[in-house]
């Protein structure tokens, strides 16, 4: 075989396997970081424990989420936790959420309420809504999320203080901030399978890359950190003229390789409402990518990395299929094989962890089109009035 190689063949070969390996090192290593340090769920010992275990102030900032709010904040409020309160921001909203807030005020003790006035004229109104909650919350540890989730169980915030306090065992101080993830329903239509691959995908990114010492996101559908940490950075300040970023550029901001932890049992899983159509869900990833560029020049190059790899992964395959030599062909559907399986094995592994279904060889799409409709969001990036979220 080595005889039948001219210049050509041999430079599609190395750069293949480099790029195969590459690959492969990401997925088994990165993307299978959550699966490697998943725990069990909290047992009988651990809720025990949990007993002696300080204060939790859940937030959540509301929007207009009158409908929303009524099946998921009831999950909220009855979380087994002995010390915890909910404080809901009503954020300027023009519907009954302070009707329905008001209503379960008088069910839940636990439940505080605070609000962003409707004449509030600020560039990002969720961010002025956290900063409220944040100085209304009397309780160090701050767990967020949204008003359209709903934590996977009644045990979410013990799982979720278990960043802190592993095992049981006294509290590491060292920790100020714990990932958490979000999924979002399952539903029976393509772009819900399309919107589902792309979260888990960045989900196990940026819990791997934390996991690795490297964090560089979070999401606010499931995050925590510190009150005082909080207070340190002085809050969103230097972050407020964007409208985006209160969870991933915040923590892009806060967490290092040694302040920053994850959680990834079943039980610390937030489920959220997806988006139902294809302008909602672009409209939405162009707002989350808006930030992007204002991360840490670290986390840019480690971002942009494997997408980069992976589109001249791509390319160099073509290229053997087409211009290689007969056995340059078959080591590149080799590589192809391998490193599909190592893909489906990673991702299928992943997603039955949290809860989701699977997926199928639809990922080869997903995985090719996926970094081009991103690229396209970056360049085509246009100030646009989004809400004031």
């Amino acid at each position: 075989m080595i005889d039948w190689l001219n210049t050509i063949d041999w430079c599609l070969v190395g750069t293949l396997v480099v790029l195969t390996v590459y690959q492969l090192y990401f997925y088994s290593r990165i993307l299978a970081a959550p699966l490697r340090n998943s725990r069990p769920a909290t047992n009988e010992k651990d809720a025990a424990e949990t007993t002696e275990r300080p204060g939790v102030s859940v937030i959540v900032s509301a929007r207009n989420e009158a409908t929303r709010l009524k099946p998921f904040l009831q999950a909220l409020l009855e979380q087994d936790y002995p010390l915890f309160e909910v404080i809901v921001v009503n954020d300027a909203s023009e519907d009954e959420t302070a009707l329905v807030l008001q209503e379960y005020s008088l069910l839940y003790p636990r439940l505080q309420t605070t609000f962003v006035p409707l004449e509030a004229r600020v560039r990002s109104s969720k961010k002025l809504a956290l900063t409220l909650a944040v100085k209304h919350a009397k309780y160090e540890y701050l767990l967020l999320t949204d008003a359209d989730c709903r934590p996977e169980s009644k045990s979410w915030i013990s799982e979720m203080m278990q960043g802190y306090f592993h095992s049981g065992q006294q509290e590491d101080t060292s920790i100020e901030v714990v990932l958490g993830y979000s999924p979002y329903f399952p539903e029976d239509k393509g772009i819900n399978r399309l919107l589902r691959y792309d979260t888990l995908f960045n989900g196990l990114h940026y819990m791997g890359r934390a996991l690795t010492g490297h964090p560089y996101m979070g999401v606010g559908r499931n995050l925590m950190y510190r009150k005082s940490l909080f207070e340190r950075n002085h809050g969103f300040a230097g972050l407020i003229n964007f409208r985006a970023g209160d969870d991933d550029l915040f923590i892009n901001k806060v967490a290092t390789g040694k302040n920053t932890t994850v959680v990834c049992t079943p039980g610390s899983v937030v489920w959220s409402l997806p988006k139902t159509s294809f302008r909602d869900w672009w409209l939405q990833k162009r707002r989350h990518l808006s930030v992007s560029p204002h991360y840490r020049f670290t986390s840019k190059m480690l971002i942009g990395l494997e997408p980069m790899a992976r589109g001249l992964w791509y390319a160099i395959l073509i290229a053997a299929f087409v211009i290689g030599s007969a056995p340059v062909a078959l080591l590149a559907w080799s590589l192809l094989i391998i490193r599909l399986l190592t893909q489906l094995i990673v991702v299928n592994l992943s997603a039955r962890r949290f809860g989701e279904p699977g997926f199928g060889l639809e990922i080869v799409w997903y995985d090719i089109c996926l970094p081009i409709l991103t690229a396209m969001l970056m360049f085509t990036q246009r100030k646009k009035n989004y809400s004031r979220w």
